[in-house]
């Protein structure tokens, strides 16, 4: 009976690791470094340690419990896509009450975590969450998902620079809308890999609104994102590091273009997880300008 036990609880491990998408890191890595961008400038380089530690281990929490929230409410759209179908919920291994009851333990721990900053990073969490929960939903009301879903993965960013700085300067707000762009951008190519099982059902999404237009669209995206990111550079008279990151920055967005030029959706799918260099790139830039600049 003890063997049963431990392999039925180490079945719903499995599951729910499944779920909340650990073994595909690719979701923590483009809200992390994002995150570093507005801690390392916050903390002109040297963020407090206790500080960036929390706000690592609020990305991963709450990356997996939007995951699970986001099974829950596509529990019956995701058994028809071919690249959702094999998830837990779609295929019944793990129940709604389990998604929700992991989203729900999720999301607590993280906000235990942000109990140990002050007071004004705990107000904006408070708006964090409101949009990480509710994004799932939007996709049945509007073509702008991938927008809603730049504001939720943005939201670190403004709580970076009220954790390390107890208040919010004008260049956060600047990366914000920076990492909001960048987050439709990647997006949107992340959706073109579903478009034609998701015209199908129903769901809308940037990739469909933009049609004929979305990679013109997308280059367009990421263009901003790098002149946002220049702007930045100069307002806060970063030098060559800084910008031979948004240099190879470039160069990854170029590279991503390639990969989508046909809209394969397997191409399109290497392009997404490539896109989280895009962000690795800017903040070494970052970290070395401060280090080495």
């Amino acid at each position: 009976m003890k063997t049963l036990s431990k392999t039925y609880i180490l079945d719903r491990l499995y599951q729910y690791i499944l779920l909340v998408r650990l073994h595909r890191p690719i979701g923590i890595f483009v809200i992390l470094w994002p995150t570093f961008w507005a801690l390392w400038i916050a903390g002109q380089g040297y963020p407090d340690l206790k500080i960036t530690i929390i706000f690592i281990l609020g990305v991963i929490l709450m990356r997996s419990a939007g995951c699970a929230i986001n099974d829950y409410a596509d529990y019956k759209i995701d058994p028809h896509v071919r690249r959702t179908r094999e998830r837990p919920l779609a295929t019944q291994r793990v129940s709604r009450n389990e998604a929700i009851m992991v989203f729900i333990i999720l999301a607590v721990l993280a906000f235990i975590l942000v109990l140990f900053l002050n007071t004004l990073t705990i107000m904006l969490s408070f708006v964090a969450v409101l949009f990480a929960a509710s994004y799932p939903f939007v996709k049945r009301y509007t073509y702008w998902p991938q927008a809603y879903l730049g504001i939720a993965f943005s939201c670190a960013i403004p709580m970076a620079f009220a954790a390390q700085l107890n208040t919010i300067p004008n260049i956060a707000w600047w990366l914000f809308i920076a990492n909001i762009l960048w987050t439709i951008s990647y997006d949107t190519i992340y959706a073109m890999v579903d478009r034609e099982d998701d015209l199908t059902i129903g769901v809308k999404s940037t990739a469909i609104l933009f049609g004929k237009y979305d990679i013109f669209i997308v280059a367009m995206l990421l263009i901003s994102v790098l002149m946002l990111l220049f702007f930045i550079g100069e307002t806060i008279n970063f030098g060559f590091l800084f910008y031979l990151g948004l240099f190879i920055a470039a160069l990854l967005a170029i590279y991503q273009q390639w990969l989508i030029k046909n809209r394969n959706p397997q191409q399109c799918f290497q392009a997404f997880l490539n896109s989280h260099w895009f962000g690795f790139a800017i903040f070494a830039g970052i970290a070395a300008q401060y280090y080495w600049g």
